[in-house]
């Protein structure tokens, strides 16, 4: 992975490109190497969740989660071929979807599938292709967004914190196999916080009034067992690293090659000036 925080995109053109947008800049980072490649893209932004900086100079939709038969419909408008769904988003209850004909439809026949992130994202994907959209992964539009092995910045695990990020993979993994959630917070190998609905941010901030004297925890996030790699992967940036380190934590493991690392440079400077090490680890399968 190249150092110098500038995302690679593939070296292959495309069919017109949807971004289903979620938080962040990942939305906007892709659409502008997607673009820098000749190809065109569409935004499709949701209420309350999308940055509105993230669809400036863009075509674009805006919409709310439950109006599913309005977005396919403008998607095939639009002539779109590929869609990537990109960016974190927090899922609305049941009131605050107000669903169409269409996803009422959706959320009839998946039924409990529903209950976990993963199965509800597989089953969007497939209703997608049904439909006659190719769903692409993030790292397939951007190679340099998958961690690779080893550290980032300067700083590596001791003996102690490989001990925990041991302990951690093996209780993200349980969790992840009940599609719950994809990461988990150790120290001195007890576990001090799990993700669930709330995400990363706010697992790290409740970690801040558990921590133990002693050395810091360790943050580690792995995709879920039997998850699709083209949705939801555990993504971490710079803002993962300076939540970590305001929650007292002294290091985050990553699944390298199952998890994305955006601005890989910042992430690396940041980490070691705040005195965190972050590492990509292989885990078992």
């Amino acid at each position: 992975m190249a150092d110098s925080g500038q995302m690679a995109p593939c070296d292959s053109f495309g069919p017109k490109l949807a971004i289903l947008a979620g938080g962040g800049t990942l939305p906007a980072r892709i659409a502008s190497a997607v673009r820098g490649q000749g190809r065109e893209v569409f935004v499709v932004a949701f209420d309350g969740h999308t940055d509105p900086e993230t669809v400036a100079g863009l075509p674009h939709l805006w919409s709310r989660f439950g109006a599913a038969g309005t977005i396919l419909r403008r998607l095939h408008d639009e002539g779109v071929g590929e869609v990537v769904l990109a960016g974190p988003v927090k899922r609305p209850s049941f009131t605050e979807l107000m669903p169409d004909w269409r996803t009422a439809r959706f959320l009839a026949r998946v039924g409990t599938r529903a209950l976990g992130d993963d199965g509800l994202l597989r089953a969007v994907v497939r209703e997608m292709e049904e439909d006659g959209f190719r769903v692409v992964g993030l790292q397939e539009l951007l190679k340099d967004l998958l961690t690779t092995p080893g550290p980032v910045g300067c700083l590596t695990p001791d003996a102690e914190a490989e001990r925990d990020i041991a302990r951690a993979v093996e209780v993200a993994h349980a969790l992840g196999g009940l599609d719950v959630g994809q990461g988990a917070v150790v120290q001195q190998g007890i576990v001090l916080a799990v993700e669930a609905i709330e995400g990363t941010d706010q697992m790290l901030a409740r970690c801040a009034g558990l921590a133990r004297p002693g050395p810091g925890g360790v943050l580690v996030k792995v995709k879920k067992p039997r998850q699709d790699r083209r949705i939801d992967l555990p993504t971490m940036g710079v803002i993962t690293v300076e939540k970590a380190a305001a929650a007292g934590l002294r290091g985050i493991a990553v699944e390298a090659g199952g998890s994305l690392l955006v601005d890989r440079a910042a992430v690396a400077e940041v980490a070691d000036r705040l005195g965190l090490f972050v590492v990509g680890i292989e885990t078992p399968q």
